[in-house]
């Protein structure tokens, strides 16, 4: 599997090699600010059950997430009140992802599904991809055997031999999750408490 160093800033040419493996719908490793994940152009159905089949999750099942460059992106996907909204804008970039009711909008590789996950990454490479795409990614935590192969792109990259074409290395990757809030329902839940303090 090829490795694209990045040093916080991808080049120009750097997001085109990825952008366009994205756009042949193939899978690649990105970083974020918690843990390195799968991803693939969330608008590509056969990409994003691709990413369902390595991560071992049920696509009809699973809440399903999305990266996002901002919240303008974020907002073309998902319906929030106003409350949800400062809770979106106080808290991102950073290590959450917000369960939203989905709007009509949401890509049809999502099945028609109620709800999804918003992620907007504290990882400026990450949102750089996802700007230079123009579309958001589908995206899932690595799962792996061992801390070590969770920190070193390296071994994340030998993981992920033959089911990913390309890892983008910003650095080690992180041990501990995102906190995961859901905001369907009359207030704001907290379902996993992980990285990041809520404002």
């Amino acid at each position: 599997m090829k490795i694209l160093k990045t040093w916080g800033e991808a080049s120009d040419k750097q997001l085109d090699e990825v952008c366009d493996l994205l756009k042949q719908g193939e899978i690649v490793i990105v970083p974020t600010d918690t843990l390195y994940a799968v991803a693939a152009n969330a608008l590509d159905p056969k990409a994003v059950d691709k990413v369902c089949r390595i991560k071992g999750i049920k696509s009809d099942k699973n809440t399903l997430s999305i990266l996002c460059d901002g919240i303008a992106m974020a907002s073309e996907y998902s319906r929030y009140d106003n409350s949800s909204f400062r809770l979106l804008k106080d808290n991102t970039p950073g290590p959450f992802t917000f369960i939203f009711k989905s709007a009509p909008t949401l890509p049809k590789a999502f099945k028609e599904r109620k709800t999804v996950g918003v992620r907007i990454p504290d990882n400026k490479v990450c949102r750089q991809i996802i700007e230079r795409l123009g579309s958001p990614l589908m995206g899932t935590s690595i799962k792996v055997e061992s801390d070590d192969y969770m920190i070193n792109p390296e071994l994340i990259a030998e993981t992920y031999e033959g089911r990913a074409a390309l890892l983008v290395e910003d650095g080690d990757g992180g041990l501990e999750p995102g906190t995961i809030v859901d905001c369907t329902g009359r207030d704001p839940e907290i379902i996993r408490e992980a990285k990041g303090t809520l404002d």
